[in-house]
């Protein structure tokens, strides 16, 4: 446990150490921002919730989570400091946890700073606090999701846009498997079974219905189970690369 606190506070403290995990935040509470206020037509409803506001949480993390997990694996393959990292007295799963939960962390501090707008809901109305506390909570397993996808993705590759680019698309995938146009796709041809198998790898599934208050433990161990699948394949990864 000490080791891995000690890989998570150098790559927590590492976020802070360059202008870009503050670029990261910026730009995530201006598009929650926008998306709720503007897009999310958060006013003109009519309704004290904040569903505009973790509507829109799924694309936007696809886009901005794999600009975190892009550099976790990618940076230490390509400075040479991966093969350092291995010879350190910690084990691999000591070193992808580690890393995995400061990634995680940090979202967590950028979700949590826009308290500004529980505070004005709250403000304007009389919200369900605990739906939104459910949204909350929903927010942050998917977001360890999107995280645990990239960084096993950045471990296969030294490339950090290369990492970007297959995150986002598997990321997007995985929004898209429950879609209406990607279920009647699969029905046309594959067993009723596998097209409900695609659609429950959905993340707009598990997620919606946690941020509308139904917090039902298949949705969790969706994810959970998600972090630990991804995260298992990181280790394999970085396996297979230092054998080569």
């Amino acid at each position: 446990m000490n080791r891995t606190l000690t890989i998570f506070q150098r790559e927590f403290r590492g976020y802070f150490a360059t202008p870009v995990a503050y670029v990261f935040i910026v730009i995530f509470l201006f598009l929650t921002g926008l998306f709720t206020f503007y897009i999310g037509s958060f006013y003109e409803r009519g309704q004290a919730d904040l569903e505009p506001f973790f509507r829109y949480h799924p694309w936007l993390y696809m886009l901005l989570i794999p600009a975190i997990s892009m550099r976790l694996w990618s940076e230490e393959r390509k400075s040479g400091t991966l093969e350092l990292l291995m010879t350190l007295p910690i084990s691999l799963f000591e070193a992808v946890i580690g890393k995995f939960l400061a990634a995680w962390a940090f979202t967590a501090i950028a979700l949590a700073l826009t308290f500004p707008v529980w505070l004005s809901v709250n403000y304007l109305g009389q919200p369900d606090n605990t739906i939104i506390a459910a949204g909350y909570l929903g927010s942050l397993f998917m977001a360890g999701g999107f995280l645990a996808i990239g960084s096993c993705i950045s471990a296969l590759t030294s490339n950090q846009v290369v990492a970007f680019v297959i995150s986002f698309v598997i990321c997007f995938a995985f929004n898209l498997s429950g879609f209406p146009v990607v279920m009647d796709f699969f029905r046309g041809w594959a067993p009723p079974f596998i097209v409900e198998v695609i659609g429950s790898f959905s993340f707009l599934t598990h997620f919606n219905s946690i941020q509308k208050g139904v917090i039902d433990l298949r949705d969790i161990i969706f994810f959970v189970s998600l972090i630990a699948f991804w995260l298992y394949a990181n280790m394999l990864a970085i396996e297979a690369k230092k054998s080569n």
